[in-house]
């Protein structure tokens, strides 16, 4: 199940685009794409941090820090089987 960034389609991308150009003009565009990448970057950067730092806690503890991906796994496989119950639902 592959969900759409944002739950936003192209035409509606497409105007959001238009607005900002209208109202911060063409010549600043790229400087505020600039910065939202950079703003971006630095959260992916602080989150990937603090899953180290949770990470490398949890093993000095002597925790089990593969039982989230066998919860996420079993997840997955009970998403699988719902969508194969409702996938005719769905559809008709």
């Amino acid at each position: 199940m592959k969900l759409p960034f944002l739950f936003i389609s192209g035409p509606e991308i497409f105007v959001i685009l238009l607005i900002v150009i209208v109202v911060f003009g063409p010549s600043k565009l790229p400087e505020i794409a600039r910065g939202l990448g950079k703003g971006m970057r630095q959260v992916k950067d602080a989150t990937n941090e603090i899953k180290r730092e949770i990470n490398e806690s949890a093993q000095k503890q002597g925790l089990d820090t593969e039982i989230v991906s066998d919860i996420n796994k079993e997840v997955n496989e009970v998403k699988d089987n719902i969508d194969d119950l409702t996938g005719p639902i769905k559809r008709s």
